[in-house]
């Protein structure tokens, strides 16, 4: 589910608990959770206003970018009035009065990092994966007989200390496998009134093997089931009861996934998580544009992209040997967006030699008189920076002279913030570095409002 099954992580291993004296075997049977906190964005906004999510009206959204600005979060009390999660401003009903909260995203990932001490004050941290900034798993296997608890009790305890102390809202899946727990959470918690579902195997193909829609199971998406679509499969069933031979030539590897997780098997262990390292990396960074760019002004922007990617490669002290680059157009237009990728002569952070590189892709594969909306600037076949090779003509003290100077703007950004040094190019119109460097992950980060 989260490591790739063929990626050689070891299982099986004894696992070293903190707190713990007792070791856990690989026979023993597995209790995983998966906890997340309801609407947390919204959920976060209600606490720090002293309401209660359950019965106060909010999202949050930026409403400077216009009615159109896509909705971050809605509270639980307005999803039961039939907002639908990241709906757009203008898409929520006029007859519901609601709270507009502008996004704050320092102040999420302070609570979430709150919600994450709160898990270590009772188990190790070698238990605890965090999925995402409001969802996490934890292997809750040693703990049940440590505290004296069952499953549900267990998860239960968890999430009335997540209330009582940041007063959040949470709900639980707890299954025998990783994958169970997701799915317990994702729907079976949902019809539960302690907002906590249970999954074994059994379980799971007495009440969900018929269940509809199958893109309500973890890993099948809308491209998945419209394949599955083709054969006649709709359910997990469908699924079990389709030719393996099938399966493999119509999704390949991913078959194997997708046929375990049908009978709802699971190998990955929280272990096999812990030591799963991937095989190759990458930089890479995406933006969505405040509005329609042409085909020249938006070089503005691809320039500043690749300048920040190889300042994070130099961070990182790394080189790449290609850079790619993917356009996405107006929405207006219908047109797809395009992709193309450049090997370079040899790997380097250089932003000349990369910035040469992605206007040669962009000029070659960026459509013309087509409104730009996407951005994305990918840097791969990633190696340490002591392997960087130039011709017999490289100005070796001019290298030495780029890299100090790169050096010195990422002290600067360290010590007084990215935009107490900027390039001529950030001030131009149409740039977008300057505000983007008050973002954290595209949205504001709330330390400039006043409290």
């Amino acid at each position: 589910m989260f490591a790739n099954r063929r990626a050689g992580a070891p299982t099986g291993l004894k696992r070293a608990k903190a707190r713990i004296i007792s070791v856990v075997g690989m026979d023993d049977k597995k209790t995983y959770m998966c906890i997340d906190m309801k609407s947390f964005f919204a959920s976060v906004e209600c606490a720090e206003r002293g309401l209660n999510p359950m019965d106060t009206c909010l999202v949050v959204a930026d409403e400077t970018r216009g009615k159109g600005t896509i909705c971050l979060a809605v509270s639980p009390k307005m999803k039961a009035l039939g907002v639908k999660n990241r709906c757009r401003l203008f898409e929520v009903p006029k007859g519901i009065e609601y709270i507009i909260a502008p996004p704050r995203m320092q102040k999420y990932i302070d609570y979430a990092a709150e919600i994450y001490g709160i898990y270590l004050e009772f188990m190790s941290k070698n238990d605890i994966y965090v999925y995402s900034i409001d969802e996490s798993f934890i292997d809750a296997t040693a703990y049940l007989k440590l505290y004296g608890k069952t499953p549900r009790a267990f998860a239960k305890f968890l999430i009335e200390e997540i209330a009582r102390r940041v007063n959040i809202p949470a709900t639980a899946g707890v299954g025998s496998n990783l994958y169970l727990a997701k799915v317990a959470l994702d729907i079976t918690a949902k019809k539960s009134k302690d907002r906590i579902g249970y999954l074994d195997e059994a379980a799971f193909r007495e009440t969900l093997w018929d269940h509809r829609p199958v893109t309500d199971f973890w890993g099948i998406a809308r491209g998945t089931a419209a394949r599955l679509k083709r054969y006649g499969i709709y359910t997990m069933r469908g699924i079990t009861e389709c030719p393996e031979a099938l399966l493999y030539r119509e999704f390949g590897i991913n078959a194997e996934l997708m046929i375990d997780h049908a009978y709802g098997r699971e190998s990955c262990t929280m272990q096999d998580i812990k030591n799963y390292s991937p095989k190759s990396r990458s930089v890479s960074s995406s933006q969505v544009l405040f509005e329609d760019y042409d085909r020249e002004k938006a070089k503005i922007v691809l320039e500043e992209m690749v300048r920040n990617g190889c300042l994070e490669l130099v961070r990182r002290r790394l080189i790449a040997g290609n850079i790619s680059v993917s356009v996405g157009y107006s929405a207006a237009t219908l047109a797809a967006p395009t992709v193309g990728s450049a090997r370079l002569d040899s790997a380097t952070a250089s932003f000349d030699k990369m910035m040469s590189a992605a206007l040669a892709v962009y000029d070659r594969t960026a459509l013309c008189g087509v409104p730009i909306r996407r951005l994305s600037v990918g840097f791969g076949s990633l190696s340490d920076e002591s392997a960087e090779g130039y011709d017999l003509f490289t100005d070796w003290e001019e290298v030495a002279k780029r890299k100090s100077l790169e050096r010195a703007t990422l002290d600067i950004h360290g010590k007084f913030g990215k935009n107490a040094l900027l390039t001529a190019t950030d001030l131009r119109e149409g740039a977008t570095q300057r505000e983007r460097n008050t973002l954290i992950g595209g949205h504001a980060s709330g330390n400039e409002q006043k409290r």
